[in-house]
């Protein structure tokens, strides 16, 4: 048995991280992902939201399943150019100021021109100010300082920079000799990366699935709604596969797959779920079950969206969710072994 290659994953991965797409401004990340899929000559076409849905036909037509990750991620957009030049930002996604403080970014303009920048606190420099280490990191304290001579707004906006610009992360992304993948925006393309090691596995060694197979890679989770639509008639399953939140008094870890049970929008499908957990036993697949207080997924978009589906969750452990992410070649490895099962397995109903 031959599983999808964890090195090849990590390559994908690093390449996929690398790419700016804050939800909102997701092109050339899907454009990437369609291309790697054209040249494995799977069937493709992409929603209006922008997303691509990749399908493997299988033995049934009759019954679909559904999986699904997302693309797009964190970032931020231009709220207001300052008298000073500098720029406040309007965050995309849920996470916190000071998760981002000291972070190098990048600008893009519609027109298409990049600058690069740092995200800091107004108050940095602690020779100026007193109150450097306690004023608050939100909206009105931290700011971009663009990377160009720049001393007012209409310096900025010289520069064809103006409210609306999107503003990325520098995901830093680094592999460690251990084993850990450190970067930005793991969530969810560490995701991103199996599903497609997943369907090239697949391709290579001809498999045909007992059931057509979509696979949808969505570009607007960050905001709610990546997955909530173009789901087919046919569609019994649906699995998102998304990142592991990692803290106190959670299961989950860096090295197992996650099979979460819980979130914010409610229990997952109990029957799926203990599917899950058996395929995990019956192929030696480290797993662990897990509630995320705090988290919704395309799956559980769907759902509120009205479909009637059979919805799960599952992914690698991610530690530091929305800020400085790590997680490790295990977690991926099992991640990889679990889909690789599922897809070829029974279904529950």
């Amino acid at each position: 048995m031959a599983y999808p290659n964890t090195d090849e994953t990590l390559q994908l991965l690093k390449e996929l991280v690398s790419i700016p797409s804050p939800s909102g401004n997701t092109t050339k990340v899907i454009s990437f992902v369609e291309q790697y899929l054209r040249e494995l000559d799977v069937e493709t076409c992409r929603n209006r939201k922008g997303g691509i849905i990749a399908t493997l036909r299988g033995k049934s037509d009759k019954k679909h399943r559904l999986l699904t990750a997302h693309v797009d991620t964190l970032g931020a957009i231009v709220k207001e150019i300052k008298p000073s030049g500098r720029l406040k930002l309007d965050l995309i996604g849920g996470f916190k100021y000071n998760s981002i403080e000291g972070e190098y970014c990048e600008i893009e303009t519609s027109e298409g021109k990049k600058y690069t920048g740092t995200i800091l606190m107004h108050q940095t420099s602690v020779h100026v100010y007193k109150d450097a280490g306690k004023a608050e990191r939100n909206q009105d304290n931290m700011e971009v300082r663009i990377d160009e001579v720049v001393n007012s707004a209409e310096d900025a906006r010289a520069l064809g920079i103006e409210v609306g610009d999107f503003v990325s992360f520098d995901p830093r992304v680094q592999m460690t000799p251990s084993g850990y993948i450190k970067s930005r925006h793991l969530d969810d393309k560490a995701s991103v990366a199996i599903i497609l090691q997943l369907i090239k596995q697949i391709k290579l060694e001809n498999k045909e699935l007992p059931y057509t197979t979509h696979f949808l890679i969505s570009n607007n989770e960050e905001i709610g709604y990546g997955g909530n639509s173009n789901i087919t008639p046919e569609t019994v399953e649906y699995l998102a596969v998304d990142m592991g939140a990692m803290g106190d008094g959670q299961a989950t870890d860096e090295y197992t797959v996650s099979i979460c049970v819980k979130d914010a929008s409610g229990p997952y499908h109990y029957e799926l779920r203990k599917k899950l957990v058996q395929l995990a036993k019956d192929h030696q697949i480290e797993y662990k079950l897990d509630i995320y207080p705090y988290y919704g997924s395309d799956a559980s978009a769907a759902i509120r969206a009205g479909h009637d589906i059979v919805h799960g969750l599952i992914g690698p452990g991610i530690d530091s969710s929305h800020a400085f992410e790590r997680t490790h070649k295990k977690s991926i490895e099992n991640t990889a072994k679990l889909l690789f099962h599922y897809v070829q397995s029974e279904m529950v109903l």
